[in-house]
């Protein structure tokens, strides 16, 4: 068969280039041929196109391997790297008070205008780039006021919103290809991206409803695709791979990287590996010595393919982890990235080329995990290839990477045109002053801009074909509307009560600009008005205080006491002094009786003194030491003085002691006999003792007079 009857692939990658022959006949794909060389020098640096004149030189050895056997080759397909792609977030919103969205147009250019937000996102952070193709988005959700809605259609609000998620590809990358391809004498037939050419032959849209990660590790770094919901929901890369590998073997065993690259690829086929060190030694080491000393470095990048997948995936594993490139066949990979995403380990597996479909392969080829992706690349360029589509946005010449149906949306995009800046402005606004807060009376809303192709009115949506010319014109203004008072404050002209069981009408007061106004009075710019409305429980009472919370300076220190405080109910449930009210409102306000020292010191859980019980006369009888001394003022209070809210009360803690027999006539009043001149006895326990003498719970204490 010649060549022309093929597809002719190239996987441009950061170790080797890999070309390959593909036939197609009834829907059966096979591989001809395929051919690898490595790049001799770092010509690459995580897929992106570092020297063009070396990269080009490595294609044109494989290319000319191919064509000795079946003839001339001018037309090629090949894929961007997926780390080169770039996925984020946005969320768009507009104003739509007043105004519901009544057609799908409005909607489309609400998430174009997401879109452009993450494309303005994508080039202040990647200011390297100068450019990005948006290769497609999809919508995570609308909202309607903050809240997440189905649909935005005929909906009633004020903000309208669209999440979306967006992937773009710096321009840098197709044309570093384009460039490459024309120094080997080849044109770019078709182009995909190396996560889509990977997943297309190996999860199918039907599988793609599943969360899976699809892991390609290749030399310099692994690229990661992931799945969820019937889509392709997000594109990372992890800085490391095979190398990581094959620079541990060459530490072990003191190996320059090129024979410890052929070590570690004997690691898969051979039981005992032989090889001379730098010093040159020739030693043999077993398979299984050689896995545990890399060990580390597996663990190292498992670790770092598994934050990756956690980042892209929400924080959450995956269902299943697809291993492809030559990188997946390191021994022991799949076990540690299980372990480190918590999977089973049935849920990890390597995908050779035996799991793509209606797929024959020459005998004489592998059927290793590293052919996935350039049989990929030639079987979904074949079946769904990028095209370039030229078109002219105002006069802008714009070519877009055609990898699906491109829309009119994708032209303003690529030209980066803001459809912001093309909505009419809104009415002047009327700036008004009300009881000192600003407030804004908008104008009507401007229209949406006009798009055209070729001279017809279309919309975002409509499918572009090459050499269309598109014109965008921006909206008419909108104008500003009249208002009156009542429009911008509901004021009324009284609002009726029930105030401790008395109906009572609280008045309002309307002023505009100083002078009394009516509600329907117009308002105009700059205007100034105030209304002096009751709208708290506190204002409605001379005596505040009642509704005024008990609080207390301690020591310095503000507390506040509720046992004390006023209690106050606004349709029998509790409220506070600075509650609202509205109209037959049912309000009450009581005030509870100032408490005395005591009783706040008890509200405090503070004891104010410490106390014993003796018998005095065979009657129990307590007696007391003060602890606290409590001064206001500088005048010291008893228990029973009474304590006002706002008091500054000073608290001195004071050292009780011990109990002495002349502590009892603190607490008892003793009776002295008619006849003064008789002595006494003062007796404890029936013991003579005397007034210093200290007690103790329970002890018998009385006074003989003699």
């Amino acid at each position: 068969m010649k060549a022309a009857d093929h597809t002719f692939a190239l996987d441009i990658g950061t170790r080797s280039v890999v070309g390959l022959l593909l036939s197609e006949r009834s829907g059966v794909f096979e591989v001809i041929d395929a051919v690898m060389e490595e790049h001799n020098e770092r010509s690459m640096l995580d897929g992106q196109i570092h020297d063009i004149q070396a990269v080009a030189k490595v294609i044109v050895s494989v290319k000319e391997k191919l064509e000795k056997k079946y003839g001339p080759l001018t037309k090629v397909s090949v894929a961007a790297a997926g780390r080169a792609l770039k996925t984020l977030r946005a969320e768009a919103s507009i104003d739509i008070t007043g105004k519901p969205i009544l057609e799908d147009e409005a909607v489309s250019q609400l998430e174009l205008m997401a879109v452009q937000l993450a494309q303005q996102e994508i080039a202040q952070k990647e200011t390297g780039m100068a450019g990005y193709d948006c290769v497609g988005y999809s919508v995570i959700s609308y909202k309607l006021d903050q809240q997440e809605i189905g649909s935005l259609l005929d909906q009633q609000g004020h903000t309208a919103s669209a999440e979306i998620i967006a992937t773009f590809l710096p321009k840098v990358v197709t044309e570093s290809l384009l460039a490459a391809l024309k120094r080997a004498d080849l044109e770019m037939l078709a182009m995909t991206l190396e996560p889509i050419a990977a997943i297309n032959v190996l999860i199918p849209a039907s599988m793609r409803r599943l969360n899976v990660a699809l892991v390609d590790i290749g030399a310099g770094t692994s690229d990661i695709a992931i799945t969820s919901e019937g889509t392709v929901t997000a594109y990372g890369m992890v800085p490391a791979a095979g190398d990581a590998i094959t620079e541990a073997v060459s530490d072990e065993y003191l190996l320059d990287f090129h024979e410890a690259e052929r070590v570690k690829r004997e690691l898969n086929k051979s039981q005992i590996i032989h090889f001379k060190d730098i010093l040159g030694y020739e030693k043999s080491v077993s398979k299984e010595a050689a896995a545990v000393s890399i060990q580390p470095a597996a663990s190292r990048l498992a670790k770092l393919i598994k934050e990756e997948i956690l980042s892209l995936n929400s924080g959450k594993p995956p269902k299943a982890v697809m291993l492809i490139g030559g990188g997946s066949l390191t021994p022991g990979l799949p076990v540690l990235l299980a372990e480190q995403l918590s999977l089973p380990e049935d849920r990890i597996a390597i995908r050779g080329i035996e799991a793509i479909q209606q797929l024959h392969l020459s005998d004489s080829l592998g059927k290793g995990p590293e052919l996935v992706t350039p049989i990929g690349i030639a079987i979904t360029s074949s079946i769904n290839p990028i095209h370039y589509v030229s078109v002219s946005v105002n006069g802008q010449k714009v070519r877009l990477l055609q990898m699906k149906k491109r829309t009119v949306s994708d032209s303003l995009l690529s030209s980066g045109i803001q459809l912001s800046g093309y909505y009419g402005k809104p009415g002047l606004a009327y700036f008004v002053s009300i009881n000192g807060r600003s407030v804004t009376v908008p104008g009507t809303y401007g229209e949406a801009p006009v798009i055209c192709k070729n001279g017809r009115r279309c919309s975002v949506d409509e499918e572009l074909q090459n050499g269309d010319q598109i014109t965008i014109q921006k909206g008419k203004d909108g104008h500003s509307l009249p208002v009156v008072i009542s429009d911008l404050i509901d004021v009324v002209p009284e609002k009726k009560i029930i105030l401790n069981g008395e109906q009572v009408a609280v008045q309002a007061k309307l002023l505009k600009n100083g002078t009394p106004a009516d509600p329907n009075d117009p308002v105009a710019d700059r205007d100034v008005i105030t209304y002096t409305f009751p709208d708290k429980v506190m204002d409605l009472f001379q005596d505040a205080s009642r509704c005024t919370p008990f609080c207390l300076s301690i020591d310095g220190r503000l507390v506040h006491l509720d046992a004390f405080s006023g209690k106050i109910t606004i349709n029998h449930e509790k409220a506070h002094p600075d509650s609202s009210f509205k109209e037959r409102d049912q309000i009450t306000a009581v005030r509870k009786k100032r408490p005395t020292l005591g009783q706040v010191l008890s509200a405090l859980e503070m004891d104010a003194y410490e106390s014993i019980t003796i018998f005095y006369n065979q009657e129990p009888t307590v007696i007391k030491k003060m602890l606290l001394h409590v001064y206001r003022g500088g005048v010291l209070l008893s228990l029973s003085d009474e304590i006002r809210s706002g008091d500054d009360l000073k608290i001195q803690k004071q050292q009780a002691g011990n109990f002495i027999f002349q502590d009892v006539f603190k607490a008892v009043d003793v009776t002295f006999p008619a006849q003064t001149n008789k002595r006494f006895l003062l007796l404890k326990n029936e013991q003579e003792t005397s007034f210093h003498e200290e007690l103790s719970p329970g002890d018998r204490i009385s006074i003989k007079w003699m």
